[in-house]
Order: C-alpha cells, then sequence, then structure tokens
C-alpha cells in the first residue's frame, strides 16, 4: 500500500530515531573514482502546507533569509556585478560530485544508472524540455565529474554534517556536490552568497530515495535535487515572502501565500495577478507536476552565477 505524505515523513522519522542507536564508523571511502581536488540550509510564509515536511522538513530546505537580509543580498549582488561591470549570461557547464554516504550495512546506495539518470533529469529541466517553448533554457548544463562512497552511519542519517561535508567536498565555487542521505525530509541547500564565508559545506544534500526510479512516493522522478540545484544558483521558492510584490525577486513568477501539495490545477492564494506557478520547479509540487523554469528565473541564476561562481 502506497503511503501519503505525512505517513511516509513519519515511517522515515522511525528510521531516524532507531539508526540514532547504530555504532558510528569512521568513514572509509570507497569505489571513489572523483579527481582529488582541494576541498576548501528559507523564509516560510505563515500558512504554509503539509508540504513543507516533505521538501524541506520542520525548518525548510535552506537557511532562513528574513525580508531585511533579503533586501541586503540584493543590494550586494548589484554592487558586485557593477563591479564586475558583468550582466550578461553566463551560463556555463557544471562539474557534479556525487557523495553516495551509506550506512555501514550499506544501505541508502543507488545504481550508477540512478545516478547518470539524475544527471540526465538536471539537464533535462535545466534545458526547458520539458515544456519546449514555455519553460526557460537556462544556458547551464550538467556533467558528472565523480562518484564516492563512504560509510558511516552518522553521516548516512545526515548527522555531523558541516563536518562530513568539509571533509568530503570536492571542486571549486562551480562545482555541484550533491551528498545523498537519508533523513526525514527531501532536501537541503546552500546559496551561492554565502560559499565564500563557508565553502566547506556549499552543495546541496540530497534524499537518496528521490533520485529517478528510487522509492520516495511522489518525490522519485529525480526533480528535488533539481529544485535544490535552484536554490544553489541563488533562486528562492517561489513562495518566498507570501503574497507580496517582492516575492521571490523575480517578475514572472506569481506570487503565492504558501507552499503547494499536490498539483492543483488553478490554485490562486494570492490576491495579486497570476495564479499559483505551482509546475515551477521551486514550488513544493508533486515531481510529476513540475516541468519548468521561468525566463526571470534564468536571468537570475545567470546574475548570481556572475557574481558568486563565476
Amino acid at each position: 500500500m502506497t503511503l501519503n505524505r505525512s505517513a511516509r515523513i513519519a515511517a522515515t522519522a522511525i528510521s531516524l530515531a532507531l539508526g540514532a542507536a547504530s555504532v558510528a564508523m569512521t568513514a572509509v571511502p570507497a569505489a571513489a573514482w572523483a579527481p582529488q581536488e582541494s576541498k576548501a540550509a528559507c523564509l516560510e510564509p505563515a500558512g504554509h502546507d503539509e508540504a513543507d515536511a516533505a521538501r524541506g522538513g520542520s525548518g525548510g530546505d535552506h537557511r532562513d533569509i528574513s525580508a531585511a537580509e533579503q533586501q541586503r543580498i540584493e543590494a550586494r549582488t548589484a554592487a558586485i556585478l557593477a563591479k564586475k561591470g558583468s550582466s550578461a549570461r553566463t551560463a556555463a557547464t557544471v562539474p557534479v560530485y556525487i557523495h553516495k554516504m551509506l550506512g555501514t550495512d550499506g544501505s541508502g546506495d543507488v545504481t550508477q544508472a540512478q545516478i547518470d539518470a539524475q544527471i540526465a533529469e538536471l539537464n533535462q529541466d535545466f534545458a526547458g524540455q520539458e515544456l519546449a517553448g514555455t519553460a526557460a533554457d537556462t544556458g547551464f548544463t550538467f556533467t558528472l565529474a565523480g562518484v564516492d562512497t563512504y560509510y558511516n552511519n552518522q553521516w548516512h542519517k545526515d548527522r555531523q554534517s558541516t563536518t562530513y561535508r568539509t571533509q568530503t567536498r570536492l571542486g571549486g565555487k562551480n562545482a555541484l556536490n550533491i551528498w545523498l542521505v537519508d533523513f526525514g525530509y527531501l532536501g537541503i541547500a546552500t546559496f551561492p552568497w554565502d560559499y565564500a564565508r563557508n565553502p566547506g559545506i556549499d552543495g546541496i544534500r540530497v534524499q537518496y530515495s528521490s533520485l529517478p526510479g528510487g522509492s520516495a512516493t511522489n518525490y522519485d522522478q529525480g526533480k528535488t535535487a533539481t529544485h535544490e540545484a535552484g536554490h544553489w544558483f541563488g533562486l528562492y521558492h517561489t513562495f518566498q515572502g507570501g503574497c507580496t510584490a517582492t516575492n521571490d525577486e523575480v517578475a514572472d513568477t506569481p506570487a503565492q501565500s504558501s507552499s503547494t501539495s499536490g498539483c492543483p490545477t488553478g490554485r490562486d492564494s494570492c490576491s495579486l495577478p497570476g495564479l499559483d506557478p505551482i509546475h515551477n520547479y521551486m514550488d513544493y509540487s508533486y515531481d510529476s507536476c513540475y516541468n519548468q523554469f521561468t525566463p526571470g528565473q534564468s536571468t537570475r541564476m545567470d546574475q548570481m552565477w556572475a557574481a558568486y561562481r563565476a
């Protein structure tokens, strides 16, 4: 019998509690073929629904950004771009490092075919291929730069996350690191403007069962990684700030009061113009509902890449 969202989260919480009894072992890399380079978490509006529990857990899927900080980030970004004299498109090929954080019994593993399918999903989504002619082709492409495996019960459950990310992260500020873990929600991301002060934790953490072919009901098409990568590029949720004109700093994503659950056609949670953008990768809809980034989001990703990752 298929578990509904609430039941799945409850079941995951039970597994976390049981996992706490496991004895952590020193992480040992296995079958690592990544180049060994130097290693150098969302303002939730009132009234957000149960989708938050799945997509971001009780704490959201990125660190809190207040309205005041949001303004400061925009001003800082504009200043950096003005100094660089760069506002042109800066699309690029992004190297992706996949870190499989397994339990000591091998739990949480994914196949190479699933990893390849995840990279293909990222490329499809960021190229606008799910809704050609409407969805934006952001110009960003992704290539698999390496896969490594660690066996550690604590890391597998996303405990000691600052430690394990700092010890395992690969590549520079332009490299997307994806840690596959088993936790009570689907994903957590860092923002590009935070890289300079804490480069060791830069990247996204993703529930391993959300990869294509995984067992995460309604979230098994690999679009959790797309959503979290959107944050990594500098996008907010489409419901950032609720029903305000500023919202997510993108003009062509209509304001919405709260996150979406499922795929409710015609949902309109704000009096401001436009229906809720339930098909946007930066809402909290089911994977099957997602099909687009907007041109405005693409422009924002270009600007954030130029300012912080180029």
